[in-house]
């Protein structure tokens, strides 16, 4: 395509190729630390290590302890996952759903089947439970090492295949991965959406095969908890509370995947490591901390406390669902809390209230607080356990400043008078 449509970048995120090499390098590491920082293998969360210098040295350095990070059986479970994943997107029937308008003047088509693809994993693992006992789910649990690994090779493959084949004629690369850095291009996606055909690469892993998995995994984690205190009406109020809140969560998302074709992911983001290690790796295997604590480490909460969180999870989820029902009403033409809007020079409408009113980012504000709920069974015993709710502040708060960046771009001055109407960014009357 002409240098037009895809012009050479010149602003770098993440602090440029540096940034995008240690990210790279980091989110694996973090992945497995969270693991080894906080497992019952490990010797607790966190685990008494002693963590001399020359021991450590000598740990990483023993060529044993490497060959544990790789299980040929996970990594061929996994395999057959992400197959299963991409057959079940093939076969299951879903209407096809425009996207939003590309720089080229067209709509890309979307096939919308990741809840049916959801509700049939279920309908498997239920009927693998039922008939061979909760003992029979609980492989993630045991092999979880070797499934991070079999993970992050997925995500590194496809990464580079999305990379090379970029370089084909008459793709359409992201504004922001064409800066002709090997490193951050591959890091940042430089393909915006990279295809298969009709198989669209990027919207098929930011909803099925990490996001369902990650369901998936808690479920396991309750098998384990289940089998070791002897059956399921003996697993915990804590384990029940974790997968009900985040299985919603995530049927919900699935269950309103058009939703996903206006978001940042898919309409400015290439497809690159970036997005496939977050889809494929992180989102799973560390999004189900909390789950994986409390299969080894049972927290009974009672009535009360168990009271407290379904609270504070229904507030996050209400902000959260009724922020976005503005806002896509809004968009399609609606308006039926007559909520006060402002027009740009450019002729778009930007809302002044309800919700939208009172933060720029009233969803993300409904994001952390259900975040915050999913960490409030583990108790108060470790504060690894929150280590999502402190990642996801960090991970809105970043968005949130890329997109005022985007808007502040697009909108000029107008964008400056929105601010003034609409000061705070997240939080209400603090940020």
């Amino acid at each position: 395509m002409s240098s037009k449509l895809n012009p050479r970048t010149t602003h770098y995120e993440f602090l440029g190729p540096p940034g995008a090499f240690l990210i790279s390098v980091g989110v694996p590491i973090v992945t497995y630390l969270l693991y080894f920082g906080c497992s019952e293998t490990a010797g607790g969360c966190p685990p008494k290590l002693d963590l001399a210098p020359e021991r450590v040295l000598n740990a990483v350095t023993n060529i044993d302890w490497w060959k544990g990070l790789w299980d040929t059986e996970a990594s061929l479970i996994y395999l057959a996952w992400y197959a299963f994943c991409v057959v079940a997107w093939l076969i299951l029937p879903g209407d096809y759903v425009a996207g939003t308008k590309l720089r080229t003047g067209e709509k890309k088509q979307y096939k919308i089947n990741a809840f049916s693809t959801f509700l049939l994993a279920l309908g498997i693992t239920a009927g693998i439970i039922q008939r061979f006992g909760p003992e029979s789910f609980t492989f993630i649990y045991d092999k979880w090492i070797g499934f991070v690994t079999a993970s992050l090779i997925n995500a590194f493959v496809q990464a580079t295949y999305c990379y090379i084949s970029s370089f084909s004629n008459g793709k359409l690369l992201a504004l922001g991965g064409n800066s002709g850095n090997f490193i951050y291009d591959w890091f940042i996606g430089r393909e915006l959406n990279p295809s298969i055909g009709s198989f669209d690469i990027k919207s098929f892993n930011e909803l099925r095969p990490g996001l369902i998995l990650w369901v998936l995994i808690n479920i396991s984690m309750l098998c384990e908890q289940a089998t070791r205190r002897g059956g399921f009406s003996q697993v915990t109020d804590s384990m029940w509370l974790v997968l009900a809140f985040q299985t919603w969560y995530v049927a919900d998302g699935l269950y309103n995947e058009p939703a996903l074709f206006t978001t940042m992911d898919i309409t400015s983001d290439g497809f690159g490591f970036m997005l496939s290690v977050g889809d494929l790796t992180f989102v799973p295997f560390t999004y189900t901390l909390q789950a994986r604590y409390l299969a080894f480490h049972h927290v009974e909460l009672g009535p009360l406390r168990t009271l407290g969180v379904l609270f504070v999870n229904f507030l996050g989820y209400y902000i959260f669902r009724d922020a976005n029902g503005e806002k896509n009403n809004f968009r399609n033409g609606k308006n039926p809390k007559n909520l006060k809007y402002m027009t740009t020079a450019k002729g778009s409408k930007l809302l002044t209230s309800g919700w939208w009113g009172r933060s720029r980012h009233p969803n993300y504000l409904g994001d952390l607080i259900m975040g915050l709920a999913w960490c409030l069974p583990t108790g108060f015993d470790t504060p690894i356990t929150y280590f999502y709710v402190v990642y996801f502040a960090v991970l809105l708060i970043h968005r949130q400043l890329r997109d005022d960046e985007a808007c502040a771009i697009k909108y000029g001055e107008d964008w400056v008078k929105y601010t003034k109407l609409v000061p705070y960014r997240i939080v209400p009357y603090i940020y």
